[in-house]
């Protein structure tokens, strides 16, 4: 009796171990640019569709926001109670009192055993006061997200919105945005998962962007989540969800596409569709 007991309990823990060792956690991501400039400069309604922007961001793991200039606080009061939000940098505005930060926050409901920590930089360049898309009166960037698991494991996030414009010195700015990104990333990482996501400004049907974004996908060996993938044709392919393999942890891409419940009677909630992946890991 003795030995089929202790039979018995090897095998279970045989089985407990193998249970641990298939195990996976589901996360749905959100990538969206909210359209959140100061109102002197939109004609629709962002106190309305800012609490409403919060809200459904409950529905995802993370949420990597752009544009979330100028009304904070309303999209504050949509998220949930154990909602974590990083902003980015907010920039001097005794100095310029349009300047109005990086427009990039982040959106965490993940478990409370995880690890999440955020390095917030600026980019070095932007290209337009008056003329160019106006990049300079923000402080554009990048959020370098580190999450480690329980396990140890970890994975980064990159979550950005680079220059916009379709002059000469606009992409030229953006190429060294995107060199900055590279090179923080060798600096920060090494084999470990990516997921680099936000509006890059990047035209998907402009030649020199799409050298650009193939140039930067080829430095840091990324790949775009959404390749196969359509997006509905009232929007202009500027945001993107690109990824890396790690050594240790890997992205099991379940789907990928267009959130289009982001809207309400007035129209959709920006001016930008709402991309989505789910995956475990």
């Amino acid at each position: 009796m003795k030995l089929k007991a202790v039979f018995l309990s090897a095998m279970i823990l045989s089985m407990n171990l193998a249970s641990l060792e298939q195990y996976s956690e589901k996360l749905r991501i959100l990538v969206y640019n909210t359209h959140g400039l100061p109102e002197l400069f939109i004609s629709d309604n962002p106190k309305k569709r800012f609490p409403v922007i919060g809200k459904k961001t409950q529905d995802f793991s993370i949420s990597l926001l752009q544009e979330d200039y100028s009304h904070h606080e309303e999209l504050l009061a949509g998220l949930g109670e154990e909602s974590l939000a990083i902003r980015g940098e907010l920039g001097g505005r005794l100095i310029c009192p349009f300047c109005t930060g990086s427009g990039l926050t982040s959106v965490f409901n993940l478990p409370k055993n995880w690890t999440i920590e955020v390095e917030n930089q600026t980019y070095d360049t932007c290209s337009g006061w008056l003329r160019g898309a106006n990049d300079c009166f923000a402080y554009k960037g990048f959020q370098l997200i580190k999450i480690t698991l329980p396990s140890n494991k970890r994975f980064f996030i990159v979550n950005t919105h680079m220059d916009a414009g379709r002059r000469d010195s606009d992409r030229a700015a953006r190429e060294k945005q995107l060199a900055h990104i590279i090179l923080t990333i060798k600096q920060r990482t090494t084999a470990e998962a990516l997921i680099i996501a936000g509006d890059l400004n990047l035209n998907s049907k402009n030649p020199e962007d799409v050298k650009l974004l193939e140039s930067f996908k080829e430095a840091l060996r990324l790949t775009d989540s959404f390749t196969g993938h359509k997006i509905s044709n009232k929007w202009t392919i500027l945001d993107y969800i690109l990824y890396k393999q790690g050594d240790e942890l890997e992205f099991k891409i379940i789907s990928v596409g267009e959130d289009e419940s982001f809207v309400t009677e007035e129209g959709p909630l920006s001016d930008h569709p709402a991309l989505i992946i789910e995956l475990s890991i």
